[in-house]
């Protein structure tokens, strides 16, 4: 593991003192835990800013981009604080932390924004998200000033400007679409907030004309946009363990050029348009500027707030390496770079670990392989490797047994991906990163054939749940050692304990122990 940083230590006694150490040092491990602001520019920057160091005395320093901006300072232009991972911090004890945490993730994701504000909708905006939350507005403002110094609507604001940054930035795409894209209900009210405070109008930002695609593009893919992460990162392991359960038509893997494409259908429901939203995405990882840089299809263009989102949480961009390491290093000393492989859809992932129950992962991807050449449907790409949906819910809820017995797949699993489908094809089951997990793998375990082997996997890979543990996982048991025990999986909760609140980070060094 590599030696706590010199900005670490200093920082447990004096925490700014440790910023500005790591800001000299330009330590992409810190990218997204703070931002400093410069008094003598008015400008606020990551800590891998590449400009010259400001003077200590210039400089103010803020958890949140959120926090920058009340106090005045606009983004830097050549860092663009809109890249940095987010900053997860997980409690499991205190209700007040937890609560902020859980409005904190509502309002980063795009799919679970409030509905657009309009003149006199602030206080409609936070009521909303404290009944999702089942609290009083006026408690939910309270707490989250208490916790981080803004208010909800200011934290919502800062993170439609800077998500229209982005978009501004990397993209083609026009004005008008960037204003809606980013949550803002008009062009006139977007023109305004971003002169506010940052400074200057939107079009500004382009004068130097959009990013170029990468190498190799496709011809058609306007988007370059870049995702950061903080290191260590196994990237070849990450690719490793989506090659091995792609869906040929889907997935595609290239493991020597670090990239992973796939095609993605959004339904209306999550998006809020008229109708579906189809298209796909490559992701190729730059390791040597720790970043991503991301293409999609000008089709995804009106959503793709929405699908950098879900891309940042399939690759598991904002993991803090740093805080799970302390936790696990000392059991797992090899697994330093481990991420937890998400899932760019929900419905998806479930039906997969259906499919997986009590069988090896070819066999369940032989299944699978079965199933989208049976039932998803064409669509074209640059590229001939992609060229099939995924089935939607409304297409699985409806089928029958006869023809998924005729892919192979069992009547106890038939029923549980019928009874899945159905459960979210009717909106009475939610499955992605904002949804509560206690309620949602309550409602799994309901479901005929689904019990908490299933329902705890995807609250590792759906849900982006950092302490999921499937406790009766056999190949756990085996990387722990209790395999012989009469209980197993009590001795394996048991063992588990102290890797509070990354067991899920814990399950996947295990795991992947086995392998070497």
């Amino acid at each position: 593991m590599t030696s706590t940083p010199t900005a670490t230590r200093d920082a447990a006694a004096h925490p700014d003192e440790g910023r500005y150490l790591a800001l000299l040092a330009r330590d992409a491990r810190f990218d997204g835990h703070f931002f400093t602001g410069v008094t003598s520019t008015g400008i606020y920057c990551r800590p891998v800013c590449a400009v010259r160091a400001p003077r200590r005395e210039n400089c103010r320093f803020f958890t949140l981009a959120a926090q920058a901006e009340h106090a005045g300072f606009r983004p830097c232009l050549r860092c663009r604080p809109e890249l940095a991972p987010q900053a997860l911090v997980w409690s499991v004890q205190d209700a007040s932390s937890i609560l902020v945490q859980q409005a904190v993730r509502l309002l980063d994701a795009p799919d679970l924004w409030p509905t657009p504000s309009a003149p006199g909708e602030g206080s409609a905006t936070v009521a909303r998200l404290a009944e999702r939350l089942g609290v009083s507005d006026r408690h939910l403002r309270r707490i989250f000033e208490a916790a981080l110094g803004v208010s909800p609507l200011q934290y919502l604001q800062t993170r439609r400007l800077l998500t229209a940054k982005q978009l501004l930035t990397d993209t083609r795409m026009p004005v008008t679409q960037v204003a809606l894209a980013s949550g803002f209900a008009s062009v006139r009210r977007f023109n305004a907030a971003f002169a506010e405070h940052y400074g200057l109008n939107p079009t500004q930002l382009r004068r130097s004309g959009v990013a170029p695609a990468p190498a190799g593009a496709p011809e058609g893919s306007g988007t370059a946009l870049r995702l950061a992460w903080r290191p260590p990162f196994d990237v070849a392991a990450l690719l490793a363990f989506f090659e091995r359960r792609q869906f040929h038509g889907v997935e595609w893997v290239l493991p020597d050029a670090a990239t992973l494409r796939r095609t993605v259908r959004l339904s209306a429901s999550i998006t809020g348009l008229g109708q579906e939203t189809m298209g796909w995405f490559s992701a190729r990882f730059d390791v040597a500027r720790h970043q991503v840089l991301l293409q999609t299809s000008d089709s995804l263009y009106p959503v793709l707030p929405l699908v950098i989102r879900r891309v940042r949480a399939m690759l598991d961009l904002d993991a803090d390496p740093a805080a799970i390491n302390a936790v696990l290093h000392s059991a797992f000393p090899d697994g330093d770079g481990l991420r937890v492989p998400g899932a760019f859809d929900g419905f998806e992932l479930a039906v997969r670990a259906v499919l997986g129950q009590q069988i090896t992962v070819a066999a369940a991807r032989t299944l699978g392989q079965r199933l989208v050449e049976r039932l998803g449907e064409p669509i074209a790409t640059p590229w001939p490797e992609l060229n099939r949906l995924f089935p939607t819910a409304a297409t699985l809820a409806g089928a029958d047994g006869d023809t998924l017995g005729q892919l192979g797949i069992v009547r106890q699993r038939q029923a549980a991906i019928v009874a899945l489908a159905r459960a979210v094809d009717a909106g009475g089951l939610a499955l992605h990163a904002g949804a509560d997990v206690a309620s949602t793998t309550a409602a799994l375990c309901a479901l005929p054939g689904i019990g908490d082997w299933t329902a705890q996997y995807i609250a590792m890979r759906v849900l982006r749940w950092p302490d999921a543990f499937p406790a009766g996982d056999v190949a756990l048991h085996k990387a722990l050692g209790v395999q012989g025990q009469k209980n197993p999986a009590r001795a394996a909760t048991t063992a588990s304990e102290p890797w509070r609140p990354w067991r899920s980070y814990a399950v996947l060094r295990a795991w992947s122990a086995l392998t070497k």
